[in-house]
């Protein structure tokens, strides 16, 4: 106790010290800002009493530390079943039933550590108004000046008095809150009190937009970046907008003037320019414009030529220019300056263009999932990191998702080249009349006014997924309106939905995913054989302006559990200690790495798939992933290659990404992946290119090598110019491969340095015989009991639909991972994550695979049940398992052995006897487990009764 009272004293000497050196600076008249950050005195607010009981003009008993929020600064209430998050939970329960009723999670939940398993959660919360409130000094030649209260970023609705006096609110979420109380301060102390408020009220932007949703950020009360007063002249530059006219070679100059001297103001604005991003800046020549302003204020607009030389702005050249606007009157002196780039982003037909060359959006989300402070940063060193990563994995373009970052945000994207879609942190119910439909457009102005000059800023939708008798008609007004107003970027009504004939594009996922919502296992990769020729030209045949298709992938993994430790700032995963108690309790903890990367290999897959099918696709603007990393909320979705804080998991580097998703791609169009040897393997080529010129005298190669890297075939296509665009035929490839056993074989394209690789296999076509004496069925029939009961051999192989619910026929198997999650979509098929195996195992000699799913496993997972073995007293390991959802973590089995009675046994969830003559993976599987059978090798060493394989089986 001691020395925490040593240390407080430190502190408040530190501070006291800090307010003296401050003062002191203060009465030099150069200062023009004054820093806030520190210690606030703080007062929590639950009974809403702040107001009536003027505690603006009260000390407040508690301190806290700004920039910051009340969860980093563990204020709050301790969280717990009480706790009403901001969120809504999707899945619903009967019978006045909760989540924590769910067998699913109620056996793994503690009684000393509250656990949530839908999305990341701090120790404290709050919704609700807080108090914050600091003593400054003020130089005395501030008194009567302009003085600005800036508050980076707040969260959410701020109300603000100075020295007792009322100034007003402001509950903008994706800008600063900015408060002119200049004529309220005095030379010396005074007070500000700032009352925070978190809650969603009467301005319903929807509990489940990112802006103040506990799935991503959390519903945090606070104050974040910079928090400072900036003094001003009475005549000064209020903002200044930069509008490229790149054809001309100029931009147009939109100087905000403010004129608080109470009388008509004359003078001159001197305009300059010099480039920002090179070694040696260009420093343009400078004009200079006379003013009069007659009124509190006024916009001057004027032309600044770039000279001939102008550098343009885009994804290979992030060329920036400083523009400096100097006034000058007679009496004041003011000068401001803005970061802007010269590039026009536009749309041609169903192309977006920037500076005349075609753009192919490579984009992720950002969903402002920050688990170290709980709410995203506002440092330029933090957004470079993000923006480099997405970079490595080939990416171009972000979409913040119902939410507006901060500026350094935008600074680190112009810095490097990077392209934004920002909404308006709305996911909402809109056009009906409430107070959200003009907050909408008083939110998308105040971004534009803040952000507007960052080439960065490239796309906008009012926000995601609107809903709404009227959300037509409301979103079409506000895309005519940006439309009308302001050019620097293109506009669509909403991320989702819905295309009108008035946006600019169209960001929509209709028949743009090869797995949407609800499809289950109708979708293209679970119901369609493997092939990589199908594209969304039909999609978008019919459409003027380009799509961009909406949130696409959504592709799960296992939870990584050494994630865990990562999570020791303001949110913790106790989502992921629910899953791995459920894991341990199954009995396969020692499982979660290879369930980690086996599920990782098949998810990397299905994006690869979703991935080239937007590149093959004619008329096709871009795409979006849902997620490059995890959305750690929503009931858990683990949709990411990345964790939530950016880093790999293991199973796929950006160089193995970036070969399906750059600015230059190979293509090959497969009809199919699987082949037996009496057929040639055929597919054409083709190349999307995105790349920063054109590219002249370009000769393909490539090369297809086996299993052991080792090249068989290779060759070179004709030699070819590559201009901009998708879609470009380059060649053939046509191939015999006559081989006595089966084979896996990868083709490698390369393309101007660009790679791209394909799995395919090859099946003899015809199989040898062999002699046996194992007995083949579909049932666990009296001819398959008489012959384990004699010592014989078994193929169990079941048909689809076979297994009883419990034992494994309530899950649902597909080839792909699961789409989004289980817990929050009302257990969307497929409810699995691929297989895990063992490559080596003798049973799959013939039948050549890795330790994930791969193409070759499609047909027995479309044609399989699950197998569980939860109920079986002595547990089998599975030759080939089933990796369950890590919602419900059953041990499931698609192929395993066992002793029964006198005989042995394999059974699997296969349907190895229908239809073979049209399936040659179960033609090849069923004679690699039968050849394994007739060997000496096989040996099964885990016994099972009869019983338990009866009781699998519907009766």
């Amino acid at each position: 106790m001691k020395k925490f009272i040593a240390h407080f004293r430190l502190i408040r000497t530190g501070l006291l010290l800090t307010i003296a050196i401050a003062a002191i600076s203060c009465s030099t008249p150069e200062q023009s800002e004054l820093d806030l950050s520190g210690v606030w005195n703080y007062s929590i607010d639950e009974q809403d009493a702040g107001v009536n009981d003027k505690w603006f003009a009260k000390d407040l008993s508690d301190t806290i530390v700004l920039p910051g929020s009340m969860t980093s600064n563990a204020k709050g209430n301790p969280v717990g079943y009480d706790t009403k998050f901001t969120g809504n939970s999707w899945k619903e329960y009967a019978n006045g039933k909760s989540w924590y009723d769910d067998p699913n999670y109620k056996p793994y939940l503690s009684d000393d550590e509250f656990l949530y398993p839908f999305w990341l959660i701090a120790d404290y919360y709050y919704t609700g108004a807080a108090w914050y409130q600091k003593e400054i000094e003020i130089p005395e030649n501030w008194e009567g000046q302009d003085v600005e209260l800036y508050l980076e970023r707040c969260h959410w609705e701020t109300n603000v008095w100075v020295n007792s006096d009322y100034i007003g609110m402001n509950n903008a979420l994706g800008v600063p809150h900015r408060y002119n109380i200049g004529s309220e301060l005095k030379p010396g102390k005074n007070r500000i009190t700032i009352c925070v408020d978190n809650r969603v009220k009467e301005i319903k932007v929807g509990d489940d937009a990112h802006s103040v949703s506990d799935n991503t950020q959390s519903n945090w009360n606070g104050i974040i970046g910079d928090i400072k007063l900036i003094r001003k002249d009475a005549l000064s530059v209020a903002g200044v907008q930069i509008f490229p006219d790149v054809k001309n070679k100029s931009v147009r100059v939109e100087i905000g003037i403010k004129n608080k001297t109470g009388g008509a103001q004359t003078g001159k604005l001197k305009l300059s320019a010099k480039s920002a991003s090179v070694e040696s800046p260009q420093k343009l020549k400078e004009i200079s414009s006379d003013f009069e302003v007659n009124s509190a204020s006024k916009i001057i607009t004027v032309n600044y030529p770039m000279g001939e030389d102008v550098l343009l702005w885009d994804e290979f050249n992030p060329n920036l220019y400083e523009l400096t606007v100097e006034l000058q009157s007679k009496s004041y002196k003011d000068e401001h300056s803005e970061i802007f780039g010269m590039r026009d982003f536009l749309t041609e037909g169903k192309s977006f263009v920037i500076n005349n060359r075609p753009v192919f959006l490579r984009g992720t989300l950002e969903c402002a999932i920050s688990p170290k402070t709980g709410f995203p940063p506002t440092d330029i060193k933090s957004w470079e990191r993000i923006i480099e990563i997405c970079k490595a994995h080939g990416l171009n373009h972000i979409r913040f998702h119902s939410w507006c970052p901060p500026k350094a945000a935008f600074e680190a994207a112009d810095k490097l080249g990077f392209y934004y879609q920002v909404e308006a942190s709305a996911w909402a119910t809109v056009g009906d009349g409430a107070p959200i439909d003009k907050w909408i457009y008083d939110e998308s102005e105040r971004m534009v006014a803040e952000y507007g000059n960052h080439p960065s800023f490239c796309m906008m939708p009012y926000g995601n997924e609107p809903s709404g008798k009227k959300h037509r008609e409301y979103l079409t007004n506000f895309v005519k309106y940006w439309k009308a107003k302001d050019t620097r970027r293109v506009y669509t009504t909403a991320a989702g939905w819905p295309i009108i004939p008035e946006n600019d594009y169209h960001n929509v996922h209709s028949g743009t995913r090869i797995q949407g919502w609800n499809q289950n296992l109708n979708s293209i990769i679970n119901s369609q054989a493997p092939r990589s020729d199908y594209d969304w030209e039909k999609t978008v045949a019919k459409l003027t302006a380009p799509m961009v298709s909406h949130e696409i992938g959504q592709w799960c993994v296992y939870p990584n559990f050494k994630e865990i430790p990562k999570y020791d700032g303001v949110l913790k995963a106790t989502n992921f200690k629910i899953f791995k108690r459920s894991l341990e309790a199954h009995g396969m903890l020692d499982l979660a790495d290879s369930f980690l990367k086996a599920s990782g290999k098949l998810q990397a897959l299905c994006y690869k798939a979703d991935i080239e099918a937007a590149f093959r696709t004619k008329g096709f603007g871009g795409f979006q992933l849902l997620d490059l990393h995890d959305f750690p909320g929503q009931g858990t979705a683990l949709v990411g290659v990345l964790d939530p804080f950016w880093d790999e998991k293991g199973y796929i580097s950006p160089e193995e990404f970036r070969q399906f998703c750059n600015e230059t791609v190979p293509l090959a169009r497969f009809k199919k992946m699987i082949f037996t040897s009496d057929e040639k393997v055929e597919c054409e080529i083709e190349v999307a290119h995105y790349g920063e010129k054109e590219l002249q005298l370009v000769v393909p190669s490539w090369q297809i090598v086996d299993a052991k890297g080792d090249v068989v075939k290779k060759g070179q296509l004709t030699e070819t110019d590559i201009s901009w665009g998708n879609c470009q035929k380059i060649g053939s490839i046509s191939e015999d491969f006559d081989v006595e056993s089966a084979a896996k074989y990868q083709l490698q394209l390369t393309i101007a340095g660009f790679i791209n690789t394909w799995d395919f296999w090859v099946y003899p076509a015809e199989l040898p015989k062999i002699e046996d004496d194992i007995l083949v069925v579909s049932s666990l029939n009296k001819a398959a009991i008489a012959t384990l009961e004699k010592g014989g051999k078994v193929l169990l192989t079941t048909k689809k639909g076979s297994i009883k619910e419990g034992k494994g026929g309530e899950v649902a198997v597909g080839f792909s991972s699961i789409f989004w999650n289980t817990a929050w979509t009302n257990g969307q098929k497929p409810h699995t994550l691929g297989i895990l195996c063992d490559p080596e195992h003798q049973a799959l000699a013939d039948f050549p695979t890795e330790y994930h799913s791969n193409w070759q496993w499609w047909d027995a997972m479309s044609h399989s049940n699950a197998i569980s073995l939860e109920d079986f007293e002595n547990k089998p390991e599975p030759i080939v398992r089933i990796i369950d959802d890590w919602v419900t973590n059953r041990n499931l089995a698609l192929i395993f052995e066992a002793k029964v009675g006198k005989g042995k046994l394999v059974m699997t969830g296969v349907d190895l006897q229908s239809d073979l003559e049209t399936r040659p993976e179960a033609r090849q599987l069923l004679y690699s487990l039968k050849s394994y059978m007739s060997g000496e090798k096989f040996d099964p060493q885990t016994e099972l009764p009869l019983n338990e394989i009866e009781s699998l089986f519907l009766k």
